[in-house]
């Protein structure tokens, strides 16, 4: 299943110049691998990935198995315009943290080609449900942005989930704890 995830030919990658299917760019490289086995190349490397979306982000996705395989794959986080409701919830429930582009921004605003290299500020243990994040850009060539973004974990029990690293860790604790 994790193989599949992605495999949609439906879902066109940017990076490919919009080409369909579950391929990607392994980076930095710029090699044509199916997204199954850059995600295992970047795990052997060590590196969390990171996915650009843009709108209604997880539509038509098989539900819990879509936010699965994408945990499985090792993407830490999802950065997209806007999110399909079911599908946002799930990723918080793997541990995949969803993060909304205010509006008018987009990848096309911002430039980005894959291969760039991202990181969070303001995550932390004092997270809040749908608080302003700013997502730390760096280019290739070293040019740094800050992007403002919401982060769409949307309730207080979600908060727990994530910072669990999703709903199966979290109850897992919870019985250990009551033993």
């Amino acid at each position: 299943m994790t193989r599949g995830t992605f495999a949609n030919v439906r879902i066109k990658n940017l990076m490919l110049g919009g080409e369909e299917g579950g391929n990607t760019l392994l980076q930095p490289e710029g090699t044509k691998l199916s997204i199954f086995d850059a995600a295992a190349e970047y795990r052997r490397r060590g590196t969390p990935l990171v996915i650009i979306a843009g709108q209604e982000y997880g539509t038509g996705s098989s539900r819990d198995w879509a936010a699965k395989g994408t945990n499985l794959l090792g993407v830490k986080a999802v950065v997209a315009q806007s999110f399909e409701r079911i599908h946002r919830s799930n990723l918080v429930g793997m541990g995949v943290l969803p993060l909304q582009f205010r509006e008018g921004t987009t990848a096309a605003t911002l430039k980005l080609d894959g291969s760039e290299t991202y990181g969070v500020l303001g995550l932390g243990q004092s997270l809040k449900p749908q608080q302003d994040l700013m997502l730390h850009v760096t280019r290739k060539a070293g040019e740094t942005l800050d992007v403002p973004v919401r982060c769409r974990i949307d309730t207080p029990i979600e908060i727990d989930y994530y910072q669990h690293g999703g709903i199966l860790p979290y109850v897992l604790r919870q019985i250990l704890s009551k033993t």
